[in-house]
């Protein structure tokens, strides 16, 4: 019974359609990142080194990049609401899941060999929620960018009015 009540959750939990990552793929992440009040999203770019539990609702990858000569791998899970897209960029030849390997390997030898995919193909995936969000921040911004002009304007127009205020009363001067 348990058991059951825990898988609901979990499924409700899950994105609808995930893209299809595997190891030795390189990839971009666009995390979201909250600053305060503020919210805006970040891409990671790197090599795929491992792949966890992909048809759970706990799918992890791990992605390593090489930036300013140290090397940074950062986890990403799946189904996590802050990872609005995962788009492979490059497929490459591995013969395993947990590519370790490469933390010692710098430069030309930590390179790996491309292999031919459609990348439409295996990018193409389309969740509703992430559409309706990222409509909904776009939205978000076009409104506030409306409201600072709408304020630049009024402003404006209330500095036109003083001018006109004081030109008036200058000429009534003379």
């Amino acid at each position: 019974m348990s058991f059951e009540l825990i898988k609901k959750i979990n499924d409700a939990q899950k994105k609808s359609s995930i893209v299809d990552v595997k190891s030795g793929d390189t990839v971009r992440v666009y995390q979201k990142i909250k600053e305060g009040a503020k919210e805006r999203i970040q891409m990671f770019e790197g090599v795929v080194i491992r792949t966890d539990r992909m048809n759970s609702h706990t799918a992890r990858i791990t992605v390593r990049k090489v930036a300013s000569g140290v090397g940074v791998e950062k986890s990403f899970l799946m189904h996590s609401p802050l990872v609005e897209k995962v788009v492979v960029v490059k497929r490459s030849k591995v013969r395993r899941n947990f590519l370790g390997f490469l933390r010692n390997r710098s430069g030309k030898g930590s390179r790996l060999q491309g292999v031919k995919f459609d990348r439409e193909a295996v990018n193409d995936v389309h969740d509703e929620a992430v559409d309706a969000e990222e409509a909904r921040l776009k939205e978000l911004a076009r409104q506030e960018a409306e409201a600072k002009l709408a304020e630049k304007a009024a402003a404006e127009a209330e500095l036109a009015a003083k001018q006109a205020e004081v030109a008036a009363r200058h000429n009534e001067e003379i």
